[in-house]
Parts: structure tokens; sequence; C-alpha cells
């Protein structure tokens, strides 16, 4: 891949991104400007979608759980929130894509990929090594509860999602009253 393909790669994915965050209707899409000359096809399109997602989410834990190294859980929570609220087109096909897959190579390719998120989500929240057989189940509980606490998803429970209050913001809070 050249340097220009390169980066017309990258421009055609942030138009891709940006179309499906305006839509947010779950359909992949594919019919932007620049798709078909730098993506092979639709799995390369929803790969490089799941790609980004992954490495958004990974790196957003991180940064929530220097927050509250405390409570991990409710820090992956809250990274799976912020990265939805970043990337609510991106969720939209993702979620529509695993409900009903194009094909059996897409339903593989997005059971294979939910599988690697749901244990990063459980060993980042530490309740599980990457090697545990359980690794996957124990994640899966924990997206299931960020899906059904963020606020701009459809199945939400409220108007916003539900963050617990640390014990540093409480001194904090105490303090300043």
């Amino acid at each position: 891949m050249t340097w220009t393909s390169f980066h017309r790669r990258g421009d055609v994915l942030r138009d891709v991104i940006a179309a499906a965050d305006r839509r947010r209707d779950g359909v992949l899409p594919s019919d932007v400007a620049g798709v078909e000359a730098v993506f092979a096809d639709d799995l390369e399109l929803l790969g490089t979608l799941q790609l980004k997602w992954h490495t958004r989410l990974a790196g957003r834990i991180e940064r929530e759980q220097l927050h509250q190294p405390m409570d991990l859980r409710a820090a992956v929570v809250r990274a799976w929130h912020r990265t939805a609220d970043e990337l609510p087109g991106v969720r939209a096909v993702l979620d529509a894509e695993r409900a009903h897959p194009a094909d059996e190579a897409t339903a593989e390719v997005v059971r294979k990929s939910a599988a690697k998120e749901h244990v990063l989500l459980a060993v980042m929240a530490g309740l599980a090594s990457a090697h545990d057989a359980r690794a996957a189940a124990v994640g899966a509980d924990i997206e299931r509860e960020a899906q059904a606490t963020w606020s701009a998803s459809p199945t939400a429970g409220g108007d916003a999602p539900t963050h617990r209050q640390t014990l540093l913001g409480l001194l904090k809070a105490a303090l300043a009253a």
C-alpha cells in the first residue's frame, strides 16, 4: 500500500464513520464515495470498523482506569459508554451485524471479534485472565450492562448512564459544601 492510498483509505474511513454516525440505522455505509476503491468488500469494511471500535474502546478503558483505578468494572462500563457516545453509528453497525450477519463468513468474523472484545472487557475489569475459559462470558455480561445503561441505546433503561460516585468524589463534594 502506498502512502497516498493509505491516506486515501483513512479519509474514506472517516467519511464512512461520519455517515454511520449521521444515519445510526445500523446499515454498513458501503455507499460512501471511495469505499469500493479502498476496501475489497463489505467484510473488509466491517472488519475495519470493528478494529476502529476495539482500539478506541481499549484506549478509553485505560484512560478511565487512570481516573478510577479502584472500581475497574465501573471504569470499563464508563469507557464503553464513552466509546459508544463517540462512535454511535459504528456501534449500531456492529450490533446490527451481530444480530443479522449478511452471510456465514460475516457471522464468523463477528463472533470472533465479539469474543475478543468480551475477553478484553473481562480482563480490564479485573474479573478474568485472558486465558480463562469464562472470560468471554464475563465480558459479555459487562457489555450487556453497558448497553442497558447507555443513554443513547434504544434499550437503555433511563435518560443517562448510571455512574457510581467514588470515595474521592464524595470527599471532594463534602469539602466543597
